[in-house]
Formats: C-alpha cells, structure tokens, sequence
C-alpha cells in the first residue's frame, strides 16, 4: 500500500454539458478519517463514485490502495469497502444472508463466511435481528448492516457517503462511534458528508468541496482559526430597521454571509465588545429579537470561502 491509499490529481467528471467536479487534488493519508464536506451537488458523491470505480473519470488520475482507478479497477475493488447512501439491499434477503452472500462474493470460505458474519452482526449491533428481512429494518439499522457489508472483506480503504443522512440522533452517533473504533483499528475512512458536526466530530482533516472545486482543506482546528474573529449573529425583530443595524454592525466588524432574517459579522475584539454593540444598537433604536455570538465553526470556514452559509448546516447536531 502507498502512503497514500487515496491520491487524486486534476480529477474531472463531465456529464454533457455539466461539469460536475472540475480537477480536484487530493492525497489522503494512511490510516486518517478524510472528511469531503460539502452541500448536496458539490460533487462530493460523484468524485466518491470515480475513487470506487462505479465512475470514469472525464481528467486527470487518481489512485486508491496503491491502484490506478482507470487501468486496474478489479485491484481497487478488491481493495476497498463501500458504503454508498442509495445502495441497494435487497429488502427480501435477511442481514444474515446478504452478509454470507458478500462474503461468497469476497471469496471467503464456508467456515469463515459464518465467523466473518455473526461478528459483523454483534460488531453493529444486529445480532438480534439477523435473520429478520432487511425490508423490516429502521433507517438506522439498514445504515449499519451497509457498513458490516463493506466490512466483509477486511478492506485497506472504507468510502462512507453520507452515512448518517436521514438517521436519528442515536442511530448517528451509534454509526460514528463504530467508525471511530474502525479508524482506531487502523482503518483509512474516506467520509462524504454535508454535516458540519459529522465532519468536526469525526475527521482528523477534511476539505470542502464546493461547486465541483477544492475551496479549503486542512485539519478543523486550523481551519477555524484561519477565519478569525468570532461570529456576532443578530436577529432584528423589525425587517423596517435591517439597513440600520447593518450600518451599526459594519462599525464593528466585517459583514459575513448569514441566514434570511439575520445579520452577522465577525466581530472584532471578541467577546469584549459585545456590550459596545448591544449599547450602539439601542441607541439607534433597533429591535433586537436575538444575539448570539459563537467561535469561528465550519459553517463560518465554509461561508469565508463560498460566500454562502452551508444549507441545513446544522440539521445533523445531536439534540
């Protein structure tokens, strides 16, 4: 395996007239959880696609297990697990017998196909539902019977895409727990997401995709520090006043995007000035329905570099 199992250069995939990832650069280290953030049609999944070989690549290279995608697919399969978020299961089939199924496919033998899949089952938590139909299975648990099913084989890279969307607050953190104990066991994760806590929670580094192009990468420390000043959100009761409290506010920082009915800007001198604010808007006569001053998160990364908050950035914060 190389010191990189995922590595990527000038990466493109065109679809017509669209281009939906647009030379992407990209070196994932041995053994890390590599968060790809970004908002649904980023290109987060197709760029997933091209690495698993579901996809060709319309440019550039790229390499996963030390493979070339394009001129050795069968070795990067073999190679990898998969967890995509529209796979199909067979809702006929119980856990127990897609899991044998995969192993048989995997080429494992009959003794080992029955250990690998009653320990997948009890690594998730599925024992008790093994020879249940997988049609009768909550979200939650089709989620994890994905990720014992592209465990299998024991693979050098496991590929999440978006695998907690739709999940519950307890199924999410069941799945990032088990990819925090599979990271730790050595694996390499690769993990598409559109949560901002998912990636903040999980990764050791990630990069924000966005528009089919890179637009920051890094570890999520660094990339917060990186934009500073915190972030003063004001919510004004009164939309006839908005114009006003934007000039007071712009007195006291720089102006950054923020959602429909709110004004935010990064407040300088942090915490400190924030009485200065409240005073300076009263004093004007603005309304304030809601303040809320918050350290610099992912969404303020991803707002610095797009100019847009992340939509539903926050929708998958356990609550």
């Amino acid at each position: 395996m190389t010191s990189h199992p995922v590595e990527a250069t000038g990466l493109v995939r065109r679809f017509g007239d669209l281009t939906a990832v647009a030379g992407i650069d990209l070196a994932v280290e041995e053994g890390e959880i590599f968060g790809f953030l970004g908002p649904n049609g980023a290109g987060k999944s197709t760029t997933v696609r091209m690495l698993v070989t579901l996809l060709r690549p319309s440019g550039g290279s790229a390499r996963v297990a030390g493979h070339d995608i394009v001129k050795n697919p069968t070795a990067v399969r073999r190679a990898i697990g998969v967890a995509l978020q529209d796979a199909a299961i067979d809702p006929l089939m119980t856990g127990n017998e897609l899991l044998r199924l995969q192993a048989v496919l995997h080429g494992l033998g009959r003794k080992e196909s029955a250990t690998r899949t009653s320990d997948l089952l009890e690594r998730v938590g599925l024992t008790a539902a093994a020879d249940r139909r997988v049609g009768q299975y909550s979200g939650g648990m089709r989620r994890r019977l994905d990720l014992a099913l592209a465990l299998v084989h024991r693979p050098m890279v496991l590929f999440l895409d978006e695998p907690t969307t739709g999940l519950d607050p307890t199924s999410r953190l069941a799945v990032w727990e088990e990819v925090r104990i599979l990271n730790a066991e050595g694996t390499t994760v690769f993990l598409t997401t559109q949560y901002l806590e998912e990636a903040d929670q999980l990764a050791g580094r990630i990069a924000i995709i966005d528009d089919g192009r890179i637009v920051r990468e890094g570890d999520p420390r660094s990339l917060k520090e990186a934009v500073g000043d915190p972030t003063l959100r004001v919510e004004v009761s009164d939309a006839a006043m908005m114009e006003t409290a934007r000039a007071v506010l712009a007195t006291f920082g720089e102006e950054r995007p923020a959602r429909v009915g709110r004004l935010a800007i990064g407040l300088a001198g942090g915490a400190g000035r924030l009485a200065d604010v409240v005073r300076a808007l009263d004093d004007q006569g603005v309304p304030v329905a809601h303040i809320e001053l918050d350290s610099p998160s992912l969404d303020d990364v991803f707002a610095d570099a797009t100019g847009r908050r992340l939509e539903g950035a926050n929708s998958a914060q356990p609550e």
